[in-house]
């Protein structure tokens, strides 16, 4: 496994609230752009690719759990091209993030908005690297599409998790993961984490509010792990009134399996 690099001081993060000026999507691409990386995870003899955002400028780079779940080895590539071997200070798979550290100072640290502040139908863009180095820095715009949405993930372990996102229609593919979802004011409100995939459906896409993510992050920088977190120790599952007059089910919670 990645060695987990050593917690402490300096875990407290703010946001933005002053919003500043509209930017043009060109502006927003060059104020950002140079805070997005590529997060290669070599697992079992492959290599994925993700996205991250630096959010410190001592090489503090904030990534979805999923992008380096498994990995081995993790290396970051900044959008000059230069690499690091990049060590993990401590995942969350419930909320999708990671934080990870790099041995680099004097980075560019992308500016953190407020989330709280978003308004359905505001311009947002996105920054990431749909398909690998190859497309390392693809940027798409789009709005938000809603706010305060609830999605149920299925994690590679099979549990099953809820998510509360910014739904956007701008285009998020694998690799865009991990990566800033920017406001029209250059600041990340969001990290991207994933879309609905369907021949059915079309430009859905799902990222974490940096409101909810910061105290994540903080708790990963100062003990690695999310604090005051309760564990239920079951798996349930919702019985309606509707469902339970079809199953034979009494409504209420049907325990499905127990942790031991």
């Amino acid at each position: 496994t990645i060695p987990s690099y050593p917690t402490g001081e300096g875990a407290t993060l703010e946001v933005e609230t002053d919003r500043g000026p509209e930017l043009t999507a060109q502006e927003i691409y060059r104020r950002v752009n140079p805070s997005v990386v590529t997060v290669l995870a070599q697992l079992d003899g492959s290599v994925s690719v993700g996205t991250g955002v630096i959010f410190r400028s001592d090489g503090y780079i904030l990534t979805n759990a999923h992008v380096i779940e498994g990995a081995a080895n993790l290396i970051v590539v900044l959008d000059n091209n230069e690499e690091y071997a990049a060590q993990v200070i401590g995942t969350d798979t419930t909320t999708d993030l990671a934080v990870l550290k790099i041995e680099a100072e004097n980075l560019t640290a992308a500016e953190l908005g407020d989330s709280g502040q978003l308004q359905v139908g505001e311009k947002v863009v996105a920054i990431g690297n749909p398909a690998g180095l190859n497309l390392a820095g693809s940027t798409t715009q789009g709005c938000v599409s809603g706010l305060d949405r609830t999605i149920t993930v299925t994690l590679d372990s099979g549990e099953t998790i809820s998510m509360e996102v910014i739904q956007t229609d701008a285009a998020i593919n694998p690799g865009n993961s991990g990566g800033p979802l920017i406001n029209e004011y250059g600041q990340v409100i969001g990290i991207n984490s994933s879309r609905l995939s369907s021949s059915t459906y079309n430009g859905i896409g799902f990222a974490i509010p940096i409101n909810n993510a910061l105290p994540v992050v903080e708790d990963l920088i100062r003990y690695g792990y999310v604090t005051g977190r309760v564990k239920l120790g079951i798996t349930y599952y919702t019985i309606s009134e509707v469902v339970g007059a079809m199953s034979g089910y009494t409504p209420g919670l049907l325990v499905y399996s127990v942790d031991t």
